[in-house]
């Protein structure tokens, strides 16, 4: 995600600001709306974007140095449809758009405003130049997408970057340093709907081996709302679950000035997500979620070509996050091996509860298929702030399914996002171990070691030319193959401990 924005995506928004609506503006808008197919009256609801075209909102003040100064372009404040994840989408997937985004929601039922906060620009997380996304057609440009919660009310404003005078010393001599916005701009509304009854009913599975602790009996077994969400999950910074004592441990990667980062606290179990219990001790229907492996199964796996195999780790498939599978592409895609692992952040926001998540995802992956134009999902995989993995793109788990998540870099990869931002924000633990867990067990399949290297073609970025052969980390960082603060500096720095973790599961 692109490093140009003046301040950091996921601003607090706590902020209550009554802006009263005009008379103008206090009418429902009748934007464009591109729902799901209808569905049966028993089913859950189906998930809804709302499109809103930009238009001219005020021309800035030109200054003796500065030439060709945009207007500023936006959505004036307004009551919508309920929503809960924003974009800005426009029609050429090749340009860029030089400006700051920032949009301020309005919660819904109320009137308090958030402040503004920052849309991420960027064009990196996306199909190669020559995938099958791409050769359909309809792939535009997009920002990155900003989970801002159930809202009814949006306010957004796009400020170019000013242009210096061709004359003026810092004038750009790169063409794509600045420019006019790009046409066809759009700010996408995304409602994830509701998930399938399926997911929304608690499974009651038989009592853990281990522990002879049944559902009933565990403590897991409550509700996000009774248990999982009052340990402080609505700070973006929240550990979701305590280290596994068996488990490798590397140390606490220190940051650049060489102090420890803050760690979470490490207290909590496990949260829920929509009512599917998550916890490791829980049984669950096997379309929902693919459990984990023990170690001991992950032994007998093993063979001549496959020595370094790692357990694999309990994993939510798309029915478990109630993916709407109308919404992408029939056909699957797939590349050839997995080499290496980037590991992203979503940049949607640290502002979710881990019981939220399976919404964000919906969020996601609507915005990518309806809004963007994508096949589906662009990650591979996506990890909650408490450890919670994910299936992403359709094709399976264990399969090396091509994803759109590093352009330049998506074949004979995976993409691993981590939901939120942590440009400044400390990752938590449970995070970096599921990527570590996760990693372990992708990699390993395809004989990869997470502490090693690997050499993969680049199929043209803004930072490798098309044809080009990159010697990258088997566990890279978005970064690595694209010019771009993903997957934020805090996440970054925590790569070598996932890496470590990653082949010590693996027996390395």
């Amino acid at each position: 995600m692109r490093a140009t924005l003046a301040s950091a995506v996921g601003v607090a928004c706590t902020a209550a600001l009554a802006l009263p609506l005009t008379p103008g503006q206090g009418a429902i808008a009748a934007p464009h709306t591109a729902a799901s197919h209808a569905a049966p009256a028993s089913a859950a609801l189906p998930g809804s974007t709302q499109s809103l075209p930009l238009s001219p909102l005020a021309r800035p003040a030109a200054s003796p140095d500065r030439a060709n100064v945009e207007p500023e372009y936006g959505v004036a404040a307004r009551k919508v449809r309920p929503f809960s994840l924003v974009g800005v989408v426009w029609d050429d997937a090749r340009a860029d758009l030089h400006g700051q985004a920032q949009v301020r929601t309005r919660a819904a039922g109320t009137d308090r405003w958030s402040g503004w906060q920052d849309v991420e620009t960027h064009g990196d997380d996306a199909p190669d130049l020559d995938a099958a996304d791409r050769r359909a057609g309809r792939v535009r440009g997009a920002t990155a997408p900003l989970w801002v919660g159930d809202s009814d009310g949006v306010q957004l404003r796009i400020r170019p970057h000013a242009r210096p005078a061709p004359d003026h010393p810092h004038a750009p001599t790169d063409r794509h340093a600045a420019g006019p916005l790009p046409s066809g701009l759009r700010l996408e509304l995304v409602h994830p709907g509701d998930p399938q009854p399926a997911t929304t009913a608690k499974t009651a599975g038989p009592a853990d081996p281990a522990t002879g602790v049944g559902p009933a009996d565990d403590p897991a077994a409550q509700s996000g709302d009774q248990r999982g969400d009052q340990r402080g999950d609505q700070n973006g910074d929240q550990d979701g679950d305590a280290a596994d004592p068996a488990e490798p441990q590397a140390p606490d990667q220190p940051d650049q000035s060489g102090q420890q980062p803050d760690q979470p606290d490490q207290s909590a179990a496990e949260a829920t997500t929509d009512n599917l219990v998550l916890d490791q001790t829980r049984s669950a229907a096997a379309d929902l979620v693919l459990p984990a492996e023990t170690a001991e199964q992950a032994e007998a796996q093993r063979d001549g070509k496959r020595r370094y195999l790692a357990p694999r780790p309990r994993i939510i498939l798309r029915k478990g996050w109630s993916a709407d599978e109308r919404l992408r592409e029939r056909r699957l895609g797939y590349t050839r091996t997995v080499k290496a692992a980037f590991v992203h952040h979503s940049a949607t926001g640290n502002n979710y509860r881990c019981a939220q998540a399976p919404s964000v995802i919906r969020s996601i992956y609507r915005y990518h298929v309806k809004s963007t134009g994508w096949r589906d999902l662009g990650y591979n995989f996506l990890v909650d702030k408490c450890g919670n993995i994910y299936e992403g793109r359709a094709g399976g788990p264990g399969k090396p399914v091509l994803g759109a998540h590093t352009l330049g870099f998506n074949s004979n990869s995976t993409g691993i996002a981590v939901l939120g931002t942590y440009s400044r924000s400390t990752p938590p633990r449970a995070a970096v171990r599921a990527v570590a867990k996760l990693t372990a067990w992708k990699l390993g399949l395809h004989g990869r070691n997470p502490a090693g290297s690997t050499y993969l073609v680049s199929g043209g970025s803004n930072k490798y030319r098309q044809g080009v052969t990159v010697r990258l980390k088997v566990i890279s960082g978005h970064r690595d193959g694209f010019t771009t603060d993903c997957p934020g500096t805090q996440l970054y720095r925590q790569l070598g401990a996932a890496r470590y973790v990653a082949a010590k599961l693996q027996g390395r």
